[in-house]
């Protein structure tokens, strides 16, 4: 007997501004901010007491304590405490693909709804100290008398032990940053300064705009003090970004990303509903949209592969397998970690030596509409807490496919590590 899938909807999500490290929520950490979403997606969809199938959460800068940081948020957020969480990472995709678990278990009946969603920041990091240091404190523990555990504690005791260690940003195969890596690519990709600059200026206007006409009133809630995003700057221009130097290549003379081209270090959360027709007709709530398909693919970076470049890959996969070509979606939601990643994906796909050599395929993917991509901005002006980026797209999405009617979206999100998620909503 053939087996049918349940279709996944996006009933809708919610997420708080998201600001600087060290700014509004610098004391409020992973637990704190996903409490907040989470509480805030229980009362907006009425959810007190309900049972779900999954809470999928993830962060990708935690604490050891947080180690399952999705159960311990549900049990403060009014869901029943009956409901299941499960605690997620992978770097910028990660609650991208949360609903993408939560999607799968929905389409083959293991549950009718779940949520996911995401947290990070770069305020509240663990820090960890040297393995000499480490070693030291182990064997005090396994030490069985005050006197041994004194005695290990003196031998050989070095002030540099105490040292601390902070989380980095650094690729652990290569020793470069992100930044750095995506500095190599829009060298390899031709990719100009003013066009990194121009796409971030049109991010900030067009995330004001959305502001300005009330887009985010439904998906947004307010917090610590905030209303919107910290990262807002509605009078950004080409004149004031051409001032900035250089973030990553600052000695040869030809680096082009900076602090106004690339996100900053964010604190932020976001979250979103997925479930059947049956379990949200059930509760008298309606379907935004549609969760039609997914795609994880990485590239082998380092060998000399872009390391953001693999949603140039997923992509073209995913299209093939829905029958679909690269221009037929009406919004194009890519994640823009810096504007010479956006810029170097789109390049890609419009190159028939990329497409025929790396992707195989027998014509470039071609270009898309300027006008349908990221149309009311995106990292660049909002800010790019890792883990939550992913819901963000999707609640932004879901709410442009129901205000349009019908349509589909494209969703292209890269990660550290070389990896890239992406999937296809859709409103029939």
């Amino acid at each position: 007997m053939e087996n049918t899938l349940t279709r996944v909807g996006v009933v809708g999500g919610v997420r708080i501004p998201f600001c600087r490290n060290n700014t509004a929520y610098a004391d409020v950490g992973n637990f704190g901010m996903s409490v907040k979403v989470l509480g805030a997606l229980v009362e907006r969809f009425g959810l007190h007491g309900v049972e779900l199938g999954e809470v999928a959460m993830g962060a990708v800068i935690k604490h050891s304590s947080d180690w399952n940081l999705a159960r311990e948020a549900l049990l403060s957020s009014g869901l029943a405490p009956t409901t299941p969480g499960i605690t997620t990472a992978r770097a910028c995709g990660t609650s991208l693909d949360n609903a993408i678990i939560i999607a799968n278990k929905i389409a083959v009946g293991q549950i009718t709804a779940g949520i996911a969603g995401g947290s990070d920041t770069t305020s509240d990091v663990p820090i960890v100290y040297g393995t000499r240091l480490r070693k030291r404190l182990l064997a005090m523990n396994r030490a069985k008398t005050p006197l041994d555990k004194l005695k290990v504690a003196l031998r050989g005791f070095s002030l540099r032990e105490l040292k601390p260690s902070f989380p980095g940003v650094a690729e652990p195969r290569t020793g470069k940053s992100m930044g750095d890596h995506c500095e190599q690519m829009a060298k390899e990709w031709q990719i100009t300064r003013e066009a990194q600059d121009q796409l971030s200026v049109d991010s900030h206007h067009k995330l004001a705009a959305a502001y300005a006409d009330g887009f985010f009133d439904e998906l947004l809630v307010p917090f610590r003090g905030l209303k919107r995003d910290g990262f807002l700057r509605p009078d950004s221009t080409m004149q004031k970004l051409a001032t900035l130097k250089p973030a990553f290549d600052k000695s040869s003379g030809r680096g082009t990303l900076t602090a106004g081209n690339s996100t900053g270090l964010s604190d932020g959360a976001a979250a979103v509903l997925l479930a059947s027709d049956a379990w949200a007709a059930q509760r008298g709530l309606k379907i935004q949209a549609y969760l039609r398909d997914a795609e994880v693919a990485a590239v082998d970076f380092v060998h000399g592969e872009g390391l953001l470049m693999a949603p140039t890959i997923a992509v073209p996969r995913m299209l093939a397998r829905q029958g679909l070509t690269l221009q037929d979606f009406d919004y194009y939601e890519i994640h823009e970690a810096f504007a010479a990643q956006v810029l170097c994906t789109l390049r890609a796909w419009e190159s028939a030596e990329y497409c025929k050599n790396r992707l195989g395929l027998d014509a470039p993917l071609g270009s898309i509409d300027p006008a349908k991509l990221n149309v009311h901005g995106s990292s660049l002006a909002v800010g790019h807490p890792f883990a939550a980026t992913g819901a963000r797209i999707i609640a932004t999405l879901a709410k442009m496919l129901e205000q349009k009617g019908s349509g589909r979206g494209l969703i292209s999100i890269c990660t550290a590590g070389g990896m890239g998620v992406t999937a296809i909503l859709e409103r029939p």
